[in-house]
């Protein structure tokens, strides 16, 4: 289990305090700081971290705190503006409609087509096959860990809220993810792997002392949706999206790491990504949402919903860390010890 992380404002810091056992959270817990000063995020992914490993420095690890009523309604509140926030910048964005009550094929062509939606980000993965040093190549991939360390654990929340057919769907793309029986394949593992072959501290949730605010979002927004049943739809369209947009930057960062000779085990996790995204984008997309449509519906909007999530927060997570790594990492781990 990780440790808990450093307080990034009254909220968050008020929540490590109870947790560790310091002090007991206020009946009025604090408002959150600054929007940008991370600490709203923090105190979201602190919340949810209590439904994965815990924390070792936690009163009994925190496995007491996970359905604690006090702590559930801080959740309540942070994931009511979480969502509403992001309800209005998809409303707010030019992104295309999923049509309801198409033909498979017809709705299979309009998600493919949607993921090609200009969100005006550049690319993350453009940027390391071009331009980036080792240096920021490291600290692109200390900030990917926050979500490598879990890979697709959000998204099988919704497992037992899904119709049968689309659960074996679900299974069939998860089986991947996790190794297919064999846990030295987890793809977490492959990417443990490789940030130790980098140099990199591996450990679950090493690096949230340095992730940006955006990425601690994006990875709150999955697990919103995997957590609340009435969002099983938008988390299918996010999985579904986030497959579609993954085997083309794969490659992308496989020819930037054979240029600046990236030790093989990190190349090999996204070499694995390549191969296997571009067979999940059509499970994903054919398969897992068109089973649920076809058992739900009238569910589109909310699956569009999902997948516009994914590719916005990809394009603000992207916009944010491009900027950090060019500016110079303020807080690099660069003399970190080796996991």
């Amino acid at each position: 289990m990780p440790l808990l992380p450093r307080a990034r404002g009254p909220l968050s810091a008020a929540l490590i305090a109870d947790l560790r056992g310091d002090a007991p959270l206020p009946d009025d817990a604090p408002a959150p700081g600054r929007p940008g000063s991370g600490d709203e995020e923090l105190a979201l992914w602190l919340l949810y971290e209590l439904h994965h490993h815990g924390f070792d420095d936690a009163v009994a690890g925190g496995a007491d705190h996970e359905w604690r009523p006090d702590l559930l309604a801080v959740r309540g509140d942070l994931e009511r503006r979480l969502e509403q926030r992001w309800r209005e910048r998809v409303a707010a964005a030019d992104l295309p409609e999923l049509p309801v009550g198409a033909e498979p094929a017809d709705l299979a062509r309009a998600f493919f087509a949607f993921c090609e939606a200009d969100t005006g980000a550049e690319s993350v993965a453009r940027f390391v096959q071009r331009e980036a040093d080792e240096e920021q190549l490291a600290e692109v991939l200390r900030q990917r860990s926050i979500y490598h360390v879990k890979e697709q654990d959000a998204a099988m929340w919704t497992l037992p809220r899904l119709p049968d057919t689309t659960k074996a769907h679900l299974v069939t793309i998860a089986a991947d993810e996790y190794g297919n029986g064999h846990p030295d394949d987890l793809h977490a593992q492959l990417w443990a792997r490789g940030m130790r072959a980098c140099g990199l501290d591996a450990s679950y949730a090493a690096h949230v002392d340095g992730a940006l605010p955006e990425v601690l979002e994006q990875n709150n927004l999955m697990s919103l949706l995997g957590l609340h049943r009435r969002l099983a739809p938008a988390a299918l369209g996010h999985l579904a999206a986030f497959e579609v947009t993954s085997a083309v930057p794969s490659r992308r960062v496989v020819r930037g790491m054979e240029r600046l000779g990236t030790p093989e085990p990190m190349v090999a996790y996204y070499r694995e990504h390549m191969v296997a995204d571009a067979v999940h984008e059509q499970l994903a997309v054919r398969d897992l949402v068109g089973s649920y449509v076809a058992e739900v519906p009238g569910s589109e909007p909310e699956i569009a919903f999902g997948a516009a999530v994914c590719l916005l927060a990809e394009a603000a997570t992207a916009t944010a860390v491009l900027e950090h790594v060019r500016r110079g990492a303020g807080e690099t781990e660069a003399s970190e010890d080796v996991a």
